[in-house]
């Protein structure tokens, strides 16, 4: 198993633009040692010898989840209400683009 690629800051610059993430000089070098950091961490996990672990998925069987019952909620008048451009016609939210 290789070790991951250190990330460079034009990595972190490209990564941060992906995520529309507007970034200063020094939090690129910051954020790239950061992530290395990460990445190196998550790429020794893959060293350790799990032979012999079962697999496990949690209790699905053993009643860890809740009945799905519909129950008491804000009315739409109540939600619509308290939201900024809350239109009650039809029953919708405005919200600010966010996506270019």
């Amino acid at each position: 198993m290789s070790a991951p690629a250190k990330l460079t800051r034009a990595d972190v610059k490209r990564i941060a633009a992906l995520a529309r993430l507007e970034l200063t000089e020094p939090e690129l070098d910051l954020y790239a040692r950061q992530l290395t950091s990460i990445l190196e961490y998550a790429d020794s996990l893959q060293s350790v010898d799990t032979a012999g672990v079962p697999a496990y998925a949690g209790d699905l069987a053993g009643g860890l989840w809740r009945e799905d019952a519909p129950v008491p909620s804000l009315s739409r008048e109540d939600a619509l209400s308290n939201a900024p451009n809350g239109d009650l016609d039809t029953g919708t939210f405005v919200v600010p683009k966010v996506i270019g």
